[in-house]
């Protein structure tokens, strides 16, 4: 009769179980790190810059830019178009046509409202240029 901690002391079997529980971490370790890897793949990015495609007798276009000013009156290219309470625009739209028509749809147009521009005025300019048939079109800070 021993005092000690337990069981038969002379037996000191190997315990399966624990063993078992280990293997089994490590499998689902294994499985799920393997599952996560990333395949990487060439992305087809083209960078720009180097040689242009067009051809040198190409005219190049300048930026048509629309300013607004607080009164409501639109300058293309600081020449004031229409009148400040137009609301159709003729003048604007016939200018914009004729760049249209000379530079080709890539005619870059920029609109540059003034801070306290009215927003019906910057919607009237641009539904004379969607008139016009600007594709090209971006915002931009008035120089006014």
């Amino acid at each position: 009769m021993g005092g000690g901690g337990g069981g038969d002391e002379g037996e000191f079997g190997l315990q399966i179980a624990p063993i078992l529980d280990l293997l089994f971490v490590l499998l689902i370790f294994f499985m799920s790190s393997a599952g996560a890897q990333i395949k990487e793949a060439e992305l087809g990015i083209k960078i720009p810059g180097g040689k242009k495609d067009a051809s040198p007798t190409e005219e190049l276009n300048p930026p048509a830019q629309l300013d607004i000013n607080t009164q409501g009156q639109v300058f293309l290219n600081q020449t004031p178009m229409d009148t400040p309470n137009s609301k159709e625009m003729n003048g604007l739209k016939a200018e914009l046509k004729g760049l249209i028509a000379k530079f080709g749809e890539k005619q870059p147009v920029i609109i540059a409202p003034s801070p306290a521009s009215r927003h019906e005025r910057i919607v009237d300019v641009l539904n004379a240029c969607s008139a016009a048939g600007v594709k090209n079109l971006a915002f931009g800070t008035s120089s006014l």
